[in-house]
């Protein structure tokens, strides 16, 4: 399928198309997941509303409280009418996420075209974040991640690390990563393929895949990218943070 979007302003796009692209959509919804996030969940919604701010069009932040038992609720209502606080106990990172959109779906009902985008509560987005991805004109839109503090994990791991996943990509500036903390959407394209399934980990890879399946035109953006923690203990199953301590382990067993 060849896919023909409204290419961005990075790409040397006039302003003039760049700006039809990002008004195909009348309004646009973050869904954040988070579990025992009381620490990192404030700096990652001071970052998503200063996105949410930079965009032209209205957009609902919903926060998906999933078996939290830290003070995390205590956060819902600092943040303004904008900012939704939904509180489950799944314990399933996947369903968080559908919970977080279908929340976001009986906000607005079937009132004009919304842009949907989801993050982590251990990642902070950066400021053209969402206008970035609403300027693609693409059904999705995948990102990338940058480690913001190595010190849980050694030196050299760190450097092999970045160097692996930078040379992940090419020259035009496409990668081959699908990161859950760093994805867009169009609303109408995510319905139609069933939204996110309920699994406690590759929900992202899933989503992505069903995308892929019903022929909708995905890119991938090394430019859209997010800051993320590189913890050891991991909210669910296989996330980055057991990703990370699984390969760290294996190259040192490689060097043995």
């Amino acid at each position: 399928m060849i896919c023909l979007p409204f290419k961005s302003l990075q790409n040397g796009q006039s302003p003039v198309m760049s700006t039809l692209a990002v008004r195909a959509y009348d309004q646009a919804a973050i869904v954040v997941p988070a579990h025992n996030e009381q620490v990192r969940l404030p700096a990652c919604l001071r970052a998503v509303l200063t996105a949410a701010l930079c965009a032209p069009i209205p957009v609902a932040v919903v926060v998906v409280l999933d078996a939290t038992d830290d003070d995390s609720a205590k956060l819902a209502g600092r943040y303004g009418p904008d900012v939704h606080f939904v509180s489950v106990d799944v314990g399933n990172v996947g369903a968080a996420r559908a919970i977080g959109f279908r929340y976001a779906r009986s906000l607005r009902g079937d009132r004009g075209r919304c842009w949907y985008a989801t993050t982590d509560a251990d990642s902070q987005v950066d400021p053209d974040w969402l206008v970035h991805q609403l300027r693609l004109g693409f059904d999705m839109a995948l990102g990338v991640v940058r480690v913001d503090d190595w010190r849980l994990h050694s030196a050299d791991f760190a450097d092999l690390y970045v160097q692996a996943y930078n040379a992940d990509g090419d020259a035009a500036g496409t990668h081959a990563h699908i990161h859950g903390a760093n994805m867009g959407f169009s609303a109408d394209a995510y319905w139609r393929v069933g939204g996110f399934r309920p699994l406690p980990s590759g929900e992202d890879v899933d989503l992505v895949a069903r995308f892929e399946a019903a022929g909708y035109c995905i890119h991938r953006d090394a430019e859209l990218s997010v800051t993320t923690s590189a913890r050891r203990q991991s909210r669910a199953p296989h996330g980055f943070a057991h990703y990370l301590t699984q390969l760290e382990a294996s190259m040192q067993e490689d060097c043995a």
